[in-house]
């Protein structure tokens, strides 16, 4: 049996505003990284059941660098969808409006 890791955010911004930012390559290039020596140089997003999630991730300084590959398997837009990652793990995203933003 596997642990199943929540992780949460609050964002000030209209829901169908987070969408467009945490789905859109050109967006996903801008925050998809762990920390500041890292970067995404290029992100492919077929938003669709599917479709595949690709996300190249790199070390700053070229030391390292992978591919982020995951298919999704639900998407429903402007709320929520599901993508199982390579190493078969099991990932859910869900928008909701909260206040006078949006809960992630």
């Amino acid at each position: 049996m596997s642990e199943k890791i929540t992780i949460q955010a609050q964002v000030a911004a209209p829901r169908n505003k987070v969408w467009e930012c945490y789905t859109s390559p050109e967006h996903i290039t801008k925050w998809n990284f762990a920390s500041d020596d890292w970067h995404c140089p290029s992100a492919k997003n077929d938003l669709k059941v599917g479709g595949q999630f690709n996300a190249r991730m790199e070390a700053k300084d070229g030391s390292w660098g992978f591919d982020f590959i995951a298919t999704y398997s639900e998407v429903t837009p402007n709320k929520s969808y599901t993508y199982t990652m390579e190493d078969g793990r099991v990932v859910d995203v869900l928008l909701k409006d909260e206040g006078n933003g949006t809960h992630i």
